[in-house]
């Protein structure tokens, strides 16, 4: 008998990504985007720093309540489902074996052997398989509201922590260029290392992260020189 062959999949790896690339992606341009907006409106080295110091505690502590908030509210959606399934499956057993076969019809089975499957898995897990089948839940996708907040806060203020440590060492009066330019060079590394964890194409990914970190810093930029200039 051949040895049975563990294959490992990206899509284990969504529950974790997604929050830690929007956490540092965020963390890079928007405490990038408010050091140059600060910095074009000629404000010193000090209100420099305060303020990227300022954006990145506010920005993780907002990334970290939001995705709690926001995938709390997916947890809850999904409990209220399998609260559901589970007073279908104790009121109607027969109806929901003959829902799940008329699943398994849909992806290809004889309606026969698709209520013997349905029966046969359901005589070892009921909700568990309509929850898989039916509902579309799994592992990989449950909600984990605390494991996301984490991961956002914690990324968030890893990438915000780039451009800052850049102010910190670039004279004032450079501080909206090589912010930028450092930035950019960040968020395409970012960009490809987030394609590389997922699988993606590694140029789209960072042309397209790039492309979004340098549009909002040029336009986070526009507005604080003409903001220095008017007061």
């Amino acid at each position: 008998m051949r040895p049975v062959h563990a294959e490992r999949h990206l899509i284990d790896r969504i529950g974790w990504l997604r929050a830690a690339v929007l956490g540092a992606n965020d963390g890079l341009v928007s405490t990038a985007s408010l050091i140059v907006g600060v910095a074009a409106s000629a404000a010193g080295t000090g209100d420099v720093l305060v303020a990227g110091c300022a954006g990145l505690v506010a920005g993780a502590m907002s990334m970290a309540a939001g995705e709690y908030v926001s995938v709390s509210s997916q947890a809850d959606t999904e409990q209220a489902d399998l609260a559901r399934e589970r007073r279908e499956l104790a009121d109607d057993p027969a109806a929901e074996t003959e829902e799940l076969a008329r699943i398994y019809v849909d992806r290809g089975l004889d309606h026969a052997l698709a209520v013997q499957v349905a029966e046969q898995l359901m005589a070892k897990d009921a909700l568990g398989a309509h929850a898989r089948d039916e509902l579309g839940l799994s592992d990989f996708t449950t909600a984990r509201p605390v494991q996301a907040a984490l991961t956002s806060a914690a990324t968030f203020s890893a990438g915000a922590a780039l451009p800052l440590l850049v102010a910190v060492v670039s004279p004032a009066n450079l501080a909206v260029y090589t912010v930028s330019g450092a930035s950019l060079v960040f968020l395409a590394v970012l960009g490809a290392l987030g394609a590389r964890a997922g699988g993606a194409a590694v140029p789209k990914a960072t042309a397209r992260v790039a492309f979004w970190g340098a549009l909002a810093m040029a336009v986070t930029a526009g507005i604080g020189s003409l903001v220095g200039k008017a007061v």
